[in-house]
């Protein structure tokens, strides 16, 4: 017989490797970024700016989902927008010094999250649940 809690044991990750970061965060004494800044802040570690709909579609979240996280993080001081020479519709996003210097800061923690998370799993173990949550996203992708 199946199982049929593969939904809220990924619920339940979530929740707790969210709690985790947040956790983190505040020893770090960064209580004015959350978890969903997380994927942000990875994009823009580059050093490159990007358009708010390049940003979304890489973080799979809506444009404006993701304008209301950049705000918090402009009013913070981690971010700019650079408005574009050519058209003024278009607005690029890039780390100020201020949100370079998380960089280590999140590295460490995305270690720890991942070591919490793969603790006792053997490497096959690991390959194996990575590519069966794929294929269930890929699932939900299809009807989209």
């Amino acid at each position: 017989m199946k199982k049929q809690r593969l939904i809220a044991l990924s619920s339940r990750l979530a929740e707790k490797a969210n709690k985790f970061i947040i956790s983190e965060l505040k020893k770090q004494e960064l209580s004015d970024i959350a978890p969903s800044h997380g994927d942000i802040f990875n994009i823009l570690f580059d050093g490159n700016a990007y358009e708010m709909g390049e940003i979304a579609k890489k973080i799979h979240r809506t444009k404006p989902t993701v304008t209301v996280l950049i705000e918090k993080l402009e009013k913070s001081g981690y971010v700019q927008r650079i408005k574009s020479d050519t058209d003024a519709r278009f607005t690029r996003v890039s780390l100020t010094q201020k949100g370079f210097e998380l960089q280590p800061i999140f590295e460490m923690i995305s270690e720890k999250l991942n070591a919490l998370a793969y603790f006792g799993l053997r490497d096959e173990e690991a390959m194996l649940l990575e590519i069966l949550l794929e294929k269930a996203i890929v699932n939900f992708e299809k009807q989209e």
